[in-house]
Formats: structure tokens, C-alpha cells, sequence
């Protein structure tokens, strides 16, 4: 049913569980795993000119060491990537590229502590996907249920 998988991290806490349902699911259908992290161009390009380039190098940093965190839970190959522009945008292209059969995303990220729902990276990869997309729900600290929103990462 599922011959490749994409993974979008940022590194966030919420993401870890997305993490293991996309590790889960590839492992079930033998499916190739492809872990994304992208560098949200609009958080640089607002920066002032003199910190572009130190928030560009921190970003980089923040998505090799999300996307090493991957590598390091799983049990299998992996393919990573990093990429630069909008997320969703970004994210959804991938799929494209590689033929992805299932995106698997946390439904909160860095930025999510304003949406209700489905953080808003989460929320336009399921409006603008080319194929399936897993929303994977943070579970709370005891590990029961979802988290609310006083418990669930930014």
C-alpha cells in the first residue's frame, strides 16, 4: 500500500511521535523513509540584513540536528533531506519528487502554540498535498491521550 514515506521534522518535541508512526508504517508496508527538515525561508528574509546570515547558519543547524535525530530512532535507512522556502510548500514538492505515497506530519510544530487544531504548517500540507497526509497528534506527558493545550510544545 505504501512504497515510500515522507517525514516532515522540524525537531519540535511533538514531532517524535510522527517520528515512530511514519517508522511504524514503513516498517509494515516495507516502505522507503525519507525524513525532510525545511529552513523557513520567511523567517530569514524578515530578519534584519546583518542577522540573515547567523539565522540562516541556526536554522541549517536546527534542521541537520532534527533530521539526525531521525536517523539516530531508526532501525533502518533512511533518505534526508534539507530544504530552503516555505514549509508546506517545500514539503509537498518533495512528495512529488519522490514519488511519496504518504506524507506523516506532528500536527504542532515550533510555531504551533496559536492554532487550535492542526498547526498551521500541518494544516496546508493537508489542504495542498498530492497524496495522503498523516497528521500524528502529540500524546500528553504521561502518555495517555492527546495533549492539551497546556501541555503540548510550541
Amino acid at each position: 500500500m505504501f512504497d515510500t514515506v515522507v517525514v516532515a521534522t522540524d525537531g519540535s518535541e511533538s514531532v517524535k511521535r510522527a517520528v515512530d508512526v511514519a517508522f511504524d508504517l514503513a516498517d509494515r508496508f516495507d516502505a522507503e523513509v525519507h525524513a525532510l527538515s525545511v529552513v523557513d525561508a520567511s523567517e530569514v528574509d524578515a530578519s534584519p540584513q546583518q542577522l540573515r546570515e547567523e539565522l540562516r547558519t541556526a536554522l541549517e543547524t536546527t534542521a541537520d540536528a532534527a533530521l539526525a535525530t531521525v536517523e539516530e530512532r531508526a532501525d533502518r535507512e533512511v533518505t534526508t533531506a534539507v530544504r530552503d522556502g516555505r514549509p508546506a510548500a517545500e514539503i509537498c514538492e518533495y512528495a512529488r519528487e519522490v514519488d511519496a505515497d504518504l506524507i506523516v506530519t506532528g500536527t504542532r510544530g515550533r510555531h504551533g502554540e496559536n492554532r487550535l487544531l492542526l498547526g498551521s504548517v500541518a494544516e496546508r500540507i493537508v489542504r495542498t498535498s498530492p497524496v495522503p497526509v498523516l497528521t500524528v497528534r502529540q500524546l500528553d506527558p504521561a502518555g495517555e491521550g492527546a495533549a492539551d493545550e497546556s501541555t503540548a510544545d510550541a
